[in-house]
């Protein structure tokens, strides 16, 4: 990756590993934008949602009820019916979100944190794409003093939001969430730590 050129950054990450922070970090050092929750935030203006109802939308697993509704509500509209913007399947969001990331990222550089970037940037140059793990025990310990929430409780959240991110990278991509293929680097932040991650990317970066 050329950072002299414009470039795109995509992270997906083991769930309580720290990657969103180190991708924060990652884009402040870089001088470039940060892709994440602001991008939800603007497809959910654009189909008229609240924040609180894509949130929802998005962590809802897709079915095949989902492509039904797909095609019903286009069915609809080419008959000339109206299809009010609550009746948005969790495929459609998917979509607008990954049009959305290439329509900023088409302008300048940045830092995209999940939602299966490093698919929607398969065939983009001069682009950089990681996945940031850790051993379960770091996660935990993490989880636990993030959330304030017992062990248990942690190890429930890793394996519900591994799941979640697993399944949805499957359905919309095709590919296995942690198929290394997928990636350029893959990064263990038990061994570095998050500012060591950073240090070690950016010196990769500039090699």
């Amino acid at each position: 990756m050329d950072k002299n050129e414009k470039f795109i950054i995509t992270i997906n990450r083991e769930f309580g590993s720290g990657g969103h922070a180190i991708g924060e970090e990652l884009a402040q050092r870089l001088g470039v934008k940060l892709i994440d929750k602001q991008l939800l935030q603007a497809v959910a203006d654009r189909f008229s949602l609240s924040k609180e109802e894509a949130e929802a939308l998005e962590q809802r697993r897709p079915s095949w009820w989902d492509d039904f509704t797909h095609f019903y509500q286009s069915f609809m509209a080419m008959n000339e019916y109206h299809v009010t913007p609550r009746d948005i399947t969790s495929r459609q969001l998917f979509f607008a979100q990954g049009k959305a990331m290439s329509e900023i990222a088409s302008r300048e550089s940045c830092v995209i944190i999940g939602r299966c970037g490093f698919d929607i940037f398969k065939d983009t140059p001069n682009v950089l794409k990681l996945f940031v793990h850790a051993s379960r025990d770091y996660r935990v310990r993490r989880i636990m003093e993030r959330y304030g929430v017992d062990e248990q409780k942690a190890m429930q959240m890793i394996d519900d939001n591994d799941y979640t991110r697993q399944l949805y990278t499957k359905i919309f991509t095709g590919h296995e969430w942690y198929d290394v293929h997928n990636y350029d680097l893959t990064l263990n932040v038990g061994k570095y730590g998050q500012s060591g991650v950073v240090d070690l990317l950016m010196r990769f970066i500039d090699s």
